[in-house]
Formats: structure tokens, C-alpha cells, sequence
């Protein structure tokens, strides 16, 4: 089977190449780098001929309100247009738990607006709704940082490997399009302040780490269950306790 992954050289995108790879699937990697563009249309037509699926684990450059909307809304729509054309039969994009929840936030809209065009175009698709990753624990913690001390909220986040999103993707891919959302999750909770206490830990980082109830979730008002996945989520393999063993 011919799968076309969108952003197929980045942190997820090259773990999905990779183990579709391993499975004996043709699994090729588009990218600015490889010259394909989902924005200007470049390359589109040629890298999907013959494709029975594509992924789409893009994103946009810029996190900015409006350049976010303007890279979803164009991107999504080329590709699917560009899909229709190619005989393509499942359309598989990447998306975040509490998308819907999240919609203070620019960014989060600009989400779910791809969400939607995906849904709307009438083609089979899959969504899949990962949670946090793992690799961007330390990353939550410097943008809530003032001074030495994390102010976070009093919430709950059971993050993920990107291993095991990247393996929820490649078997969703594959797999019998759902036409809704699959939620992949970590196997383990936390409280927000204990996550990033035994990231910045095991990096010996001294900063100071409290609860405040008057804390964000990048800059967005949340509660105590807002990025938690469902009781159907599938969960990862990965435990954060270990991956945070393995970094040392």
C-alpha cells in the first residue's frame, strides 16, 4: 500500500515512515524539504499518484492566530482536493485531545477548523486526537516560568510517547477509516505541577514549581479534566517514569 505522510520528515511524521516502512508498506515522506507544498500546492499532484492513503502530520510554522488559521484552512483544503483527484481512499490526520475544549486559543480554532473541512469534504477519513507529548513537558514549563518558580494549572494530563502516537497513527492508516476521532493517551495521569516537577528533575533544573489557581494551559483558562482523553481512548505502552529513565 502507497501512504503519503504530510510532514513526513518531522518528529512524528519520520517515526510513521518508519514503522509503515517496517510493516512493508510504501511509506513516502512529503515535505517543503522533499518539494512538495500542501500551501502553494507544489508538488501535491505528482507525490500522490498511485496513493490509497495519505497522513497529515503538519503543522503550521507559525503559532500565531491568523497565520495558524490561514496554514490549516489552505493546506487541508489543497490536500483534499488534490486527494479527490488522486483516487485516494483514506485520509488520516493528526489533531489534539480537547480541541474542541481549547477554544480560546487561536492556534486550537485554526485545529478545529481542519477537523471540520475534514469531516465536510465527504471522503473516508480518520482523526486521531493524541494527548500531550513526553518530549514537550520542559517546553510547558518555560512558557509558564516567572522568574525561577512554574506557575501551572490545577489540572490533570496523561501524556504520551511519540512512539506510541506515531504507532496509533501507522495502524489507523492502515486500518478501516473510522470517519470520526481515535484519542491515543499515555498509560499513566498526573497532576500538571507533578509532571513537570520529575521533567525539570531529571534535568537537575532548579526552578521552583507550584499549583496556581490562576495558572494556564498555553495562555488558555482550563479545568481539571479539559485535556484528558475518554474511557476509549487507546493507550501507549510508554510510561513517562521510564522515558524520563532512559534520558539520563
Amino acid at each position: 500500500m502507497k501512504v503519503v505522510v504530510i510532514g513526513g520528515t518531522g518528529l512524528i511524521g519520520s517515526k510513521v515512515v518508519e514503522k509503515l516502512k517496517a510493516d512493508g508498506h510504501e511509506a513516502v515522506p512529503a515535505s517543503p524539504n522533499t518539494g512538495v507544498n500542501t500551501v502553494t500546492g507544489e508538488g501535491l499532484a505528482e507525490v500522490l499518484q498511485g496513493a490509497s492513503v495519505v497522513i497529515d502530520v503538519s503543522n503550521s510554522p507559525s503559532f500565531a492566530d491568523d497565520d495558524a488559521m490561514s496554514f490549516f484552512r489552505t493546506s487541508t483544503a489543497n490536500l483534499l482536493k488534490a486527494e479527490a483527484e488522486a483516487g485516494v481512499t483514506h485520509h488520516v490526520a493528526l489533531s489534539v485531545v480537547g480541541t474542541d475544549r481549547l477554544q480560546q486559543s487561536g492556534y486550537f480554532r485554526a485545529k478545529l477548523a481542519q477537523e471540520e473541512l475534514i469531516k465536510e469534504a465527504g471522503s473516508p477519513y480518520s482523526i486521531v486526537h493524541a494527548t500531550q507529548f513526553f518530549e514537550f513537558v520542559k517546553t510547558l514549563a518555560d512558557t509558564a516560568t516567572e522568574g525561577d518558580t512554574v506557575r501551572l494549572a490545577p489540572i490533570k494530563l496523561q501524556p504520551v510517547h511519540s512512539d506510541d502516537v506515531a504507532a496509533a497513527v501507522a495502524r489507523t492508516a492502515v486500518g478501516t477509516p473510522v470517519n470520526g476521532v481515535v484519542e491515543v493517551a499515555g498509560p499513566d495521569a498526573f497532576p500538571y505541577e507533578e509532571l513537570v516537577r520529575l521533567r525539570l528533575a531529571a534535568q537537575n533544573d532548579p526552578r521552583t514549581v507550584v499549583t496556581d489557581p490562576h495558572g494556564l494551559y498555553w495562555g488558555i483558562e482550563v479545568t481539571e479534566s479539559t485535556l484528558l482523553p475518554g474511557p476509549n481512548a487507546h493507550i501507549g505502552e510508554t510510561r513517562f517514569t521510564d522515558w524520563l529513565a532512559r534520558q539520563r
